[in-house]
């Protein structure tokens, strides 16, 4: 069994080296499952990520949702009590890169946790039980553990970033569904 480190190294390097137009084609699949979704179609505030390279691209996603009349939030860091807060992104928001090259709003216009109906989260690996595998600095997991128990959380992922296991930590948090092309 590779360690946390490994894995996330491996799955990076595959993520790096995947073409641009399967990305753009299995990211385009994934939009279409995420639609179909009980969870999304009843949700009327969803946080997003905005994806980084090599990631699920979360950009036609957001441009749906916000069609659909969905309030839309994106995580920023705050990296001085290494937590996310999920910022309002409107069409007037301007974005910057945040503290690990993430872009977030300018202005935050903050949306409790309680009041978010979905949570669309990013992650190097995921397997078919919901365990995630981050980047390897817990955001995600703080994050995740704070929302309210029966706020859905759905993972996307390519497919092969999909593993039969994923090893976890107790400090470790899960999605409910993981959606992957």
């Amino acid at each position: 069994m590779l360690t946390k480190q490994a894995l996330r190294s491996k799955i990076l390097l595959k993520l790096e080296n995947q073409k641009e137009e399967d990305r753009k084609q299995k990211s385009s699949l994934i939009k279409d499952k995420l639609l179909k979704q009980r969870e999304f179609r009843k949700a009327k505030r969803v946080m997003f990520y905005i994806a980084m390279q090599g990631e699920v691209d979360t950009q036609e996603m957001i441009e749906t949702a916000k069609r659909l009349g969905k309030i839309i939030a994106v995580p920023v860091c705050v990296k001085s009590r290494i937590s996310l807060r999920p910022a309002i992104l409107d069409s007037h928001a301007h974005l910057r890169k945040g503290p690990y090259g993430v872009s977030e709003p300018v202005i935050g216009r903050f949306i409790g946790l309680k009041d978010l109906d979905l949570v669309i989260t990013p992650g190097v690996a995921f397997d078919k039980k919901g365990n995630r595998l981050g980047r390897g600095k817990g955001y995600y997991d703080r994050f995740l553990s704070r929302i309210p128990k029966d706020t859905p959380s759905i993972g996307l992922a390519f497919d092969l970033q999909i593993l039969p296991v994923v090893p976890t930590t107790p400090h470790d948090v899960g999605v409910k569904k993981v959606l992957f092309a």
